[in-house]
């Protein structure tokens, strides 16, 4: 079958669904499947930062320092990371943006000054240093960014609330945000630099995925200075609990997660929302495992996907009923619009979205 009677078939269940109020499982059973097409990447890292910027440009981003660019639809890549040496050459590159072949921000995870953030306007040919953490009890997660200048980078909790910093110039300078308007953490709270996306900002709102308490939690924001937080009715606790938060617009959203110390439990790892976060509301059929990562496909209404070590899954229903199609180990996902779907993972795993 063609991808264009996949994307027919799409929208008539779209319909379909919209019409029946989204509240069971879509009838229509013939729809292909989708599958990940892998790309050879020549590298053996684990790529959990990932920013596609259309159907030929693609970054990732992971362990051992490497920084990957592609400008030809993964056909090739080159090696664009940063000049490190000695303990340097460890960090981990959990997180990156990018807005064209030449602009991109990463962001390396740890304690201390293993948090940094590095940023490039000429293709990863040079990178500026623009942040690095000075807190001793500070983890930097994730960044995102609502536009080419604004953006936020959030960390484990720092004297009981979950540290914020933000940049108005494209990643070049970083100021840490007053952690007045943030409400506290619970005990034990922290995010997961998983995929990226414990951190995601959509239609000017902002939002944090948590865990390690239970059940996970989702931090909500309609300006990055003031906050609420919801259960997300996903199940937490050590290494547990809400993995990757993304919203569609200002009111609907998914959130997945799970226990990565046992990714093939498929109870209680996903859920929606339909008012901007406020309240959750448990998927009624999950994910096969946990997931770390997820995406909305955009323009098409209510479709998003899921990855993790154990598999893939596909929504038709705003995150209502997931369906698995692929059992191979991906971290990440993000779509780019004209239905681009890119995902990446361990042993260099980058991976573009197919349909059968």
């Amino acid at each position: 079958m063609t991808r264009l009677s996949w994307i027919s078939l799409l929208g008539i269940a779209t319909l379909a669904s919209l019409s029946a109020g989204l509240s069971t499982t879509p009838k229509n059973t013939s729809f292909p499947k989708p599958t990940w097409k892998r790309l050879s990447t020549g590298s053996d890292a684990r790529f959990r930062g990932l920013a596609p910027v259309s159907d030929k440009i693609a970054w990732v981003s992971g362990t051992s320092g490497i920084v990957l660019r592609s400008t030809d639809g993964g056909n090739t890549w080159e090696s664009v990371g940063p000049e490190l040496s000695g303990i340097d050459s460890a960090l981990e590159f959990r997180d990156i943006e990018a807005w064209s072949a030449e602009k991109a921000v990463i962001l390396s995870i740890g304690e201390g000054n293993s948090s940094r953030i590095y940023v490039t306007d000429d293709g990863g040919a040079t990178w500026t240093q623009s942040f690095t953490n000075q807190e001793p009890a500070a983890f930097y997660d994730c960044i995102a960014f609502e536009d080419a200048k604004r953006g936020m980078a959030m960390s484990d909790p720092v004297d009981g609330k979950i540290r914020l910093i933000e940049t108005q110039d494209g990643g070049a300078t970083w100021d840490i945000l007053n952690s007045d308007g943030m409400v506290p953490a619970l005990e034990g709270e922290s995010g997961f630099a998983a995929s990226g996306t414990c951190l995601a900002t959509t239609a000017g709102r902002w939002y944090v995925a948590s865990g390690g308490v239970d059940p996970g939690r989702v931090f909500r924001s309609s300006d990055g200075h003031h906050w609420a937080v919801s259960d997300a009715s996903i199940a937490g606790g050590e290494g547990s609990g809400v993995f990757s938060v993304q919203f569609r617009d200002a009111k609907r959203g998914i959130a997945v997660g799970g226990n990565y110390s046992a990714p093939t439990g498929a109870i209680n790892n996903a859920a929606w929302s339909e008012d901007g976060g406020v309240t959750w509301v448990p998927s009624t059929s999950f994910p096969g495992g946990y997931r770390s990562g997820s995406s909305w496909v955009p323009g098409r209404f209510n479709i998003a996907l899921a990855v993790g070590p154990t598999g893939s899954d596909y929504s038709l229903d705003g995150g209502r009923n997931w369906h698995g199609f692929d059992n191979s180990s991906l971290d990440s996902v993000e779509c780019v619009k004209g239905d681009v779907c890119w995902a990446s993972g361990e042993k260099g795993a980058v991976a573009r979205l197919v349909f059968v």
